[in-house]
């Protein structure tokens, strides 16, 4: 575990007004300074672990900067605010200056978690998205979940271009209003998780390479540049301060790490968590998730609660759409059965050879692991966003029914769901990737870069023309119809529908499946057809849940021996995702573009 001082990075006040500046700089040029504005330079001497160190007098407000050389000024790394965007001056933040309303509030347990995910951006900024969180919470919605927030250039941004992993961008709006968004969910009932970005920085407003070159290594790169050195000890330090920060002085209740399968180290993984852990202690419920394209199912036995499931996600788009390019193409064979295995272990790749990465074996074991350490979703800003056209499965699904059967699936099932936002009103305004970027060359070079990328895409279809990411139109076309704030009105007939389908299912969740996800087990998960499903747990008190899914457009026959199984279940507590589904199933089919859900009595056997 992290065992290091806290903080040692950034400016911080310290009790009697005056404010400490702490800057790791292993490799800075002669001539680092301090300049706060208003003041004349103060010069900085690296010690031995290549920290610099002062205490000046001035408090929260004031506006600096670190001068590496004669040419180049930098704001600080561990910037908490910037006055303007990622190249312009830090300012010195009082910490804990926000009256919290509800600080009784210690979280919720994991098992709980129905999580919405959300660009802060599209949803009219910190302020905007609280006037929505109302209409969330009688959603069934219990964790928000924030796209990544830390400053990034320009106004418009998915997140993942962040250079300052302190600092919340305040294009959303101010660290107040960030905060009220945190405490009005909290007064909801409404945890709030942060998707952070620990694997990269984004390529402009990076400037640790002229000063700290250390941070860094070139043995090692990922799609972004060079690897973090996470084998450095103020590396490792820098971003568990920076987890605590969100955690601690943001109160959020949770994190959502991105990418770590770009993070050489499972070691630091493991001790980030372990670090958190005992710095908030056993009076909160603290949620830590990550998205791993490895599967390193070892991490979620004691360090991590769950994995974002892109097994569960790229299975239920192939039998959903019928897609098999890319990484799709690793599902195409007997999908309904990799369906049934993520239902009933987790992730489909558990060690095997993924022909999609030329061959090379792909995950870990997961069969042992709870149904709860596993995210389920249908749609997120990556499988949408990262398409040619950011197009969404309202959009790509010809039948609603099919769709609809697919919720009941992923809501129904007892691991974690995840919603993105829009899916909620059956939007079809396609979420497409955007930026920002004041430099017109970085602009051009992510344009090229996108072209290429979509080249074959192009060359299929003629007509189609991609969104230029940099421009206000792309993030303006990005805007989903969302839940209504008050004074708003539903959007229209359609989306009431999908809002109450939504409403129903969460409610049955509630109702059915969360009060007995602790303890709960997979018992069989089976295909019945070729995009049919048939799937049991043993819940927590004992009671049994089946879900039947089919996602295709053929009724699926029934195997003799589920049938009379079936057959015996005595029970009143059952759902249908379209009219005829049950009565169809005691004739012994599951009909077409359906999903039916069970709950036997604690006394029943599966």
């Amino acid at each position: 575990m992290i065992q290091a001082r806290f903080p040692a990075f950034g400016a911080w006040v310290l009790p009697d007004g005056r404010t400490r500046f702490r800057l790791w700089a292993p490799s800075a040029p002669p001539g680092l300074a301090l300049e706060i504005d208003g003041r004349a330079p103060i010069p900085l001497v690296p010690d031995a672990d290549g920290y610099a160190e002062t205490v000046v007098d001035c408090g929260p407000g004031a506006r600096y900067r670190y001068r590496i050389d004669d040419d180049t000024v930098v704001p600080d790394p561990a910037s908490r605010l910037q006055d303007g965007d990622v190249h312009d001056p830090s300012v010195v933040v009082a910490p804990d200056s926000y009256a919290w309303q509800h600080t009784e509030w210690r979280g919720r347990p994991w098992h709980e978690s129905v999580i919405y995910e959300a660009h802060p951006g599209l949803a009219g900024g910190y302020a905007g998205l609280a006037a929505r969180l109302p209409a969330l919470a009688a959603l069934g919605i219990t964790v928000l979940e924030l796209m990544p927030i830390a400053d990034f250039p320009g106004p418009r941004n998915w997140g993942y271009d962040g250079v300052l992993p302190y600092a919340p961008d305040t294009a959303y709006g101010t660290p107040d209003e960030l905060k009220a968004l945190i405490d009005t969910a909290h007064g909801l009932g409404v945890s709030v998780m942060l998707d952070v970005v620990y694997n990269h920085f984004g390529p402009d407003g990076n400037y640790l390479p002229l000063y700290a070159g250390p941070f860094f290594t070139a043995d090692a790169s990922t799609p972004w540049g060079s690897a973090i050195d996470f084998s450095q000890t103020a590396v490792r330090q820098f971003f568990a301060e920076s987890a605590l920060h969100w955690l601690k002085e943001y109160r959020f209740d949770g994190l959502r790490l991105d990418a770590v399968h770009a993070i050489a180290s499972d070691e630091w993984l493991v001790e980030l968590a372990a670090t958190l852990r005992a710095e908030i202690g056993d009076g909160r419920h603290l949620h830590l998730v990550l998205e791993n394209d490895d599967n390193r199912a070892h991490l979620l036995q004691n360090a991590y609660d769950a994995q974002w499931n892109d097994d569960g996600h790229h299975v239920l788009h192939r039998l959903l759409t019928g897609e098999s390019a890319g990484y799709y193409g690793d599902y195409n064979e007997e999908p309904a059965t990799l369906l049934a295995r993520c239902l009933r272990e987790g992730f489909v790749y558990q060690g095997q050879p993924s022909a999609h990465r030329g061959g090379v074996p792909r995950g870990e074991p997961s069969g042992a692991l709870p149904p709860t350490a596993f995210v389920l979703f249908l749609q997120n800003h990556d499988q949408t966003g990262n398409r040619a056209l950011g197009d969404r499965l309202q959009a790509l699904v010809d039948d609603p029914e099919r769709l609809r059967a697919a919720v009941a699936l992923q809501l129904l099932a007892p691991q974690i769901p995840l919603l993105f936002m829009g899916e909620e009103t059956g939007s079809q305004v396609p979420f497409q990737y955007f930026t920002s970027h004041p430099d017109p060359a970085l602009a051009e070079a992510v344009r090229e870069g996108r072209q290429r990328e979509f080249a074959s895409f192009l060359r299929d279809h003629d007509s189609a023309t991609l969104p230029d990411p940099n421009a206000a139109s792309t993030f303006i076309a990005s805007q989903p119809e969302l839940l209504p704030a008050p004074g708003e009105a539903i959007p229209d007939v359609r989306a009431t529908a999908w809002i109450d389908y939504y409403t129903l299912l969460l409610q049955r969740r509630a109702e059915w499946v969360t009060p007995r996800l602790v303890g709960a087990r997979a018992v069989d998960a089976q295909p019945l057809g070729p995009a049919a499903v048939y799937a049991s747990w043993r819940l927590g008190d004992g009671s049994t849940l089946l879900l039947l899914a089919n996602l295709g457009e053929a009724e699926a026959v029934l195997p003799a021996g589920l049938r009379q199984q079936l057959a015996g279940i005595d029970t009143g507590t059952r759902f249908e995702s379209r009219d005829g589904a049950l009565d169809a199933l005691s004739d012994g089919v599951l009909a077409p573009a359906c999903t039916i859900a069970l709950l036997t009595a604690p006394d029943e056997a599966a």
